[in-house]
């Protein structure tokens, strides 16, 4: 069932359901609770677009886990990524000998995650992997690919479920594709 929001109108159409979202991220869940029983993994949710899935995606793995936050962008305009990496906030956790998850909303170019896997590889990490919700391989521009995939996507712009243009859009349950005359003046 999807809830009606003002946010709705800008909505071209809903790619996936909140009910397709969680059930695929229980399915996720599941997955890292049998590769990872007995590991005590480390999650970390690259903010802020991935909140809403990483909360889903930690509340569905049975076993000892732990949580951590990193804030890095690669946008400038809400649309487009500029190719520079920035770290707004590090790990708060040592991830020495740790099995480390990054949890990210979207593959997209892979610039960010490229980035993010090197750095953190160079952490010494037991086990370095990927989450991701979406996976948008059309616009890969990098040789990565998530260790765990909601769903592979179109090239269409798509907000919800954390997703976001301009900071809005967010907080809708589901992964809907904006309406190109919502984005469309943008230069």
């Amino acid at each position: 069932m999807i809830r009606k929001f003002g946010l709705e109108n800008d909505i071209q159409y809903v790619l996936l359901t909140e009910e397709q979202i969680q059930t695929r991220v229980r399915e996720m869940g599941e997955q890292i609770s049998r590769e990872y029983a007995g590991k005590n993994p480390l999650l970390v949710c690259v903010l802020r677009g991935a909140v809403p899935f990483y909360a889903d995606l930690c509340r569905n793995i049975s076993d000892y886990m732990e949580m951590d936050f990193m804030a890095v962008s690669s946008y400038n305009d809400g649309m487009s990524s500029h190719g520079m990496v920035r770290f707004k906030k590090d790990l708060d956790t040592s991830i020495e000998n740790r099995h480390v998850i990054i949890v990210e909303d979207i593959m997209d170019s892979g610039k960010t995650l490229n980035h993010l896997t090197r750095l953190l590889g160079t952490r010494n990490p037991a086990s370095l992997k990927i989450a991701c919700l979406l996976d948008k391989p059309s616009r890969r521009e990098c040789e990565i690919t998530p260790d765990y995939c909601g769903f592979v996507v179109p090239n269409e712009f798509v907000v919800g479920y954390g997703l976001d243009y301009a900071g809005t859009y967010r907080n809708l349950p589901y992964i809907g594709v904006l309406k190109p005359e919502v984005y469309s003046d943008v230069e």
